[in-house]
C-alpha cells in the first residue's frame, strides 16, 4: 500500500460535489489547511454520525483557516442520497473517488460484504490536512469503520500546530 508523505504534494484531486460544482484541491486556498474527510459512503451509519457532527461544527475548522470537505468512492446517485437525507449543513460533499486516487491517499479498500447495500468497492476511512501551498501536512487512515478520531482532539491537535508552527512529521521516505 502506498502512502503519502507528509512534507510532499498532495495526490491531486478533481471530482464532483453534489452542488453541481468541482472539487479541484490545487486550486484551493485556505488560511491554513484543506482538510479531507475520507468517509465510507451512504451505507455507513458512522459515518452519518460523523459527517453530521462535523457540519454541525463548521465554524469550528473555518474559524481557524481550515476549509473541510467530505470525499467518498460513491456513485453520484449514493451521494445524493447523502445530500438530502443527512444533516450535514454546509459541508461540501464530493463524490466519485476513484480506487487509484484512494490508494494513492493510503486508504483501506474494501469490497462490499454479501446481502450488504455497500457499494462493490469503497474506501475506509481518512483524514488529511493540505497546507495551502499544496503539500500534505498529515494523514490518517484506517481499516476499519470505528476508532475515528474526534474532532475535538483533531481540533485541539490543529490548535497546537498552529501555535507552535510545529512542522509536518512522518516525512523521512
Amino acid at each position: 500500500m502506498t502512502q503519502p508523505t507528509p512534507g510532499q504534494p498532495a495526490p491531486s484531486l478533481d471530482l464532483p460535489l453534489t452542488i453541481q460544482a468541482r472539487f479541484e484541491l490545487s486550486t484551493q486556498t485556505p488560511d491554513n489547511f484543506t482538510m479531507l474527510i475520507f468517509y465510507r459512503g451512504a451505507h455507513c451509519p458512522i459515518c452519518k454520525s460523523q459527517l453530521e457532527e462535523l457540519g454541525g461544527r463548521l465554524s469550528d475548522f473555518t474559524d481557524r483557516g481550515i476549509s473541510p470537505f467530505a470525499i467518498s468512492m460513491d456513485s453520484h446517485e449514493r451521494a445524493m442520497k447523502v445530500d438530502e437525507e443527512w444533516e450535514t449543513g454546509n459541508l461540501p460533499l464530493v463524490y466519485e473517488l476513484s480506487e487509484e486516487k484512494a490508494r494513492e491517499y493510503g486508504l483501506y479498500i474494501s469490497k462490499k460484504r454479501e446481502g450488504s447495500d455497500e457499494p462493490d468497492i469503497f474506501s475506509e476511512p481518512g483524514i488529511a490536512l493540505v497546507r495551502p501551498d499544496g503539500t500534505l501536512y498529515m494523514m490518517q487512515s484506517q481499516s476499519v469503520p470505528f476508532a475515528r478520531p474526534s474532532f475535538d482532539a483533531l481540533l485541539k491537535g490543529i490548535d497546537f500546530v498552529l501555535d507552535k508552527d510545529y512542522p509536518a512529521r512522518g516525512d523521512r521516505t
